[in-house]
């Protein structure tokens, strides 16, 4: 039993790893080659759970061998666009000029059903709206509106807006996140100066605070728990 359990640790812990080396996508986003390297990573490290005589370092070797595969190509295609379009594929153009093109819907088995369902997604209801609809070589659908259709900017209106800054976590369920607070250029001083502020007199008592380097906050206190 402490056999198996270490055995799955270890094996957990490697695939983590693993999948930490090959980048953030979530598995919809992932190119051909990752999304094979994920299944058969996944097959592959079972073997030695499932099978207790199996020496761990067969099932962890070929894992290591696919990941080391996949870095090793991933960094060749970054150089080789022939190799990069070979192995991820290219954008088609779904709707060009607000035409439907039928052979690529064909060539990349898309129906006209699903095409839908995309363009629901990213709230659009209208084909005739469409100028532009490219299928990434991810699967996601990119849809490029006529300007008629599209929002107005503020650029467009000549309105003078200033940029948003990126509101950054400084309490988490209690606890100060010293990294975040200096991120901001910020200190326990500034801190303890807002904590009064709201009231509250440690930062355990916070279940959330967030801000920006222009000290837009946003102020949640811990509810008391019955």
């Amino acid at each position: 039993m402490a056999i198996s359990l270490i055995r799955t640790i270890i094996v957990y812990i490697s695939l983590i790893i693993s999948l930490r080396i090959m980048g953030k996508r979530q598995i919809g986003e992932l190119a051909p080659s990752e999304l094979v390297v994920a299944v058969v990573i996944s097959d592959l490290a079972s073997l030695p759970l499932q099978d207790i005589g199996m020496p761990l370092i067969y099932g962890l070797v070929p894992v290591l061998t696919l990941l080391c595969m996949e870095v090793l190509i991933s960094f060749a295609t970054m150089k080789n666009i022939k190799l990069r379009v070979f192995v991820g594929g290219k954008p088609s153009f779904i709707i060009c000029e607000g035409k439907i093109n039928q052979k690529e819907m064909s060539q990349n088995r898309l129906t006209l059903d699903e095409l839908a369902v995309e363009m629901r997604k990213q709230n659009v209801m209208d084909i005739s709206t469409i100028r532009h609809a490219i299928l990434e070589s991810d699967g996601t659908l990119s849809i490029l509106l006529y300007s008629s259709q599209s929002p107005a900017t503020p650029a467009q209106m000549n309105l003078n807006v200033d940029d948003p800054d990126y509101p950054v976590t400084v309490i988490s369920d209690g606890h100060v996140l010293t990294e975040n607070l200096k991120l901001l250029g910020f200190n326990d001083n500034w801190l303890d100066k807002k904590l009064k502020k709201y009231g509250v007199k440690s930062p355990k008592e916070v279940y959330i605070l967030t801000s920006d380097k222009k000290e837009k906050i946003y102020f949640a206190k811990k509810e008391k728990t019955r």
